[in-house]
C-alpha cells in the first residue's frame, strides 16, 4: 500500500496512543512537526528537545497513512504532573510566574494541555489541523480522566478551539496574550474548564466529539468546504488501564511546590 495521499479520495487513520508506547511513531511526529515549524521560521520551541516522547503523561494523536508509514499531522495532550512541566508553563513561566499557580489550581482535579498541533501541506484544506485533531484531543481527554484542558494558541487556532468550548484565560500575561515564540507572533492562552460536558462548544463540534467518545473506533466520511476525507478513527487508547491519573496529580503537586522551570523551553501550537 502506498503512503502517498490520494487527493481525489483521501483516506487516513486518526489514532491515539500513549507516547512512551510508540517511540517510532513519535519520531515520525517530530519529523513532520519540525518541518512545519522551520518552514515558518520557528526554530526554538519546547518540542525541540523532544522530551515529551519519554513523558509517561503524554498522549499523542496522529493522522497517518493506512499503512502507518507516513504521518500527515498530529497533536498531543500532555497531563500536568508528568516528567516535565506543561509546555504552556515552560513557554510563559519566565514572563508571568502566575501560570504555575493557575495550572496547579486545575491540576488538582486533573488538567492537561492540547499542544503540538500541526498538519503537513500535503493534507492542508481537509480540516485535519484546524478541526478534526482538536475534536479528537477533547474526545480522548475523558479516557485520560482530566477535567480541563489548556492551549497556547497562534491566532489561526483561536476560533477552532473556541468551537470546542475553550475560552480566553485573561489572568496571565497581557490579558491572556504573549508575544511568543518570537516578537512578531502573538500567542493566546485558552482554557476548557469542562472537558466532559463541553457546554460552550458549538453544536456541530459537540455532537462530533460525543460521537467519537461513544464509538472510539469508527470510520467517518468528513466534509469541510466541499472537500471530503475518509477518516478511520482509532481513538481507544491502548493499555489505558495502566494509566494512573492519581499519581500524576500527586506529582503535579510536588512540581508546583518545587517551582522548577527551565527557561530555555518554549512551546506553541
Amino acid at each position: 500500500m502506498s503512503d502517498s495521499l490520494n487527493k481525489e479520495n483521501p483516506e487516513v487513520r486518526l489514532r491515539a496512543f500513549r507516547a512512551v508506547d510508540e517511540p517510532e511513531t513519535c519520531e515520525l511526529f517530530i519529523e513532520g512537526h519540525t518541518h512545519v515549524l522551520t518552514s515558518i521560521g520557528v526554530t526554538k520551541v519546547t518540542s525541540s528537545k523532544n522530551e515529551w516522547m519519554f513523558n509517561p503523561a503524554t498522549f499523542v494523536i496522529v493522522v497517518e497513512s493506512l499503512d502507518r508509514k507516513k504521518v500527515y499531522g498530529g497533536a498531543r495532550v500532555q497531563v500536568a504532573g508528568g516528567t516535565e512541566p506543561l509546555p504552556i508553563e515552560q513557554a510563559t513561566g519566565a514572563i508571568d510566574p502566575q501560570i504555575f499557580k493557575l495550572v496547579w489550581e486545575f491540576a488538582q482535579k486533573g488538567t492537561g494541555e492540547l499542544c503540538g498541533l500541526w498538519n503537513s501541506r500535503e493534507i492542508s484544506g481537509y480540516g485535519i489541523g484546524c478541526i478534526f485533531l482538536i475534536r479528537a484531543a477533547v474526545a480522548i481527554s475523558t479516557q485520560i480522566g482530566i477535567e480541563s484542558l489548556f492551549a497556547l494558541c497562534a491566532p489561526y487556532t483561536i476560533k477552532p478551539v473556541e468551537a470546542i468550548g475553550m475560552e480566553l484565560e485573561e489572568s496571565i500575561g497581557n490579558n491572556g496574550t504573549f508575544y511568543y515564540p518570537k516578537l512578531d507572533l502573538l500567542a493566546t492562552t485558552m482554557l476548557l474548564k469542562d472537558v466532559s460536558t463541553i457546554k460552550k462548544a458549538y453544536p456541530e463540534d459537540k455532537d462530533a466529539i460525543f460521537k467519537i467518545r461513544e464509538t472510539l473506533n469508527i470510520i467517518r466520511l468528513e466534509e469541510l468546504r466541499r472537500k471530503t476525507i475518509k477518516i478511520h478513527y482509532e481513538t481507544e487508547i491502548p493499555s489505558i488501564d495502566k494509566w494512573d491519573l492519581g499519581n500524576t496529580i500527586k506529582n503535579a503537586k510536588m512540581n508546583f511546590l518545587k517551582g522548577s522551570l527551565d527557561e530555555d523551553d518554549l512551546s506553541i501550537f
